[in-house]
């Protein structure tokens, strides 16, 4: 016969939907602008339609929205290994999130090592490298960020 009573197991909260990483992401990023003085939630929503486009899992996408929260300290790695994502997701934030004095050898081993991480960082790389946002950079900036993300994208193996 059944229990009628099986043991009661704490019930996880659910994850974090798209839109509520998106939202976050954009209130986390809140008066932040990129190099262009563009508000930065417009490259963050640019590389989660990167992965999209690219077939990206909504683990990817999720990991998209939040690819620079840590790195910038827009949220905290304890915020993230806490909030309602999967593993998967964090995993991959982690993964694109430099860190300070890290050889980009060793940044983009984790990437290339760490499952669904490339696609972020393939998106990430594609819309930094546009042409459109590099052509209203000054020149020596444009050339120092031209020779960056061809160095990452070498090492990632994505010539």
């Amino acid at each position: 016969m059944a229990d009628a009573n099986p043991p009661l197991t704490p019930a996880r909260p659910p994850r974090l939907s798209l839109a509520e990483v998106a939202a976050l992401a954009r209130r986390a990023h809140a008066g932040q602008t990129d190099k262009a003085g563009r508000p930065y939630a417009e490259h963050l929503a640019a590389v989660a339609a990167g992965v999209r486009e690219r077939g990206g899992s909504d683990e990817q996408i999720a990991a998209a929205w939040l690819h620079d929260a840590v790195e910038d300290e827009a949220l905290s790695q304890e915020w993230l290994a806490g909030a309602a994502l999967s593993e998967a997701t964090k995993a991959m934030v982690l993964a694109v999130t430099k860190r300070a004095g890290e050889p980009v050898e060793e940044y983009t081993a984790r990437i290339l090592a760490t499952p669904g991480a490339l696609l972020i960082k393939e998106s990430d790389l594609a819309h930094n490298a546009d042409p459109a946002r590099l052509a209203v950079l000054d020149a020596p900036t444009r050339e120092r960020l031209t020779a960056k993300y061809a160095q990452v994208r070498a090492l990632l193996g994505l010539t």
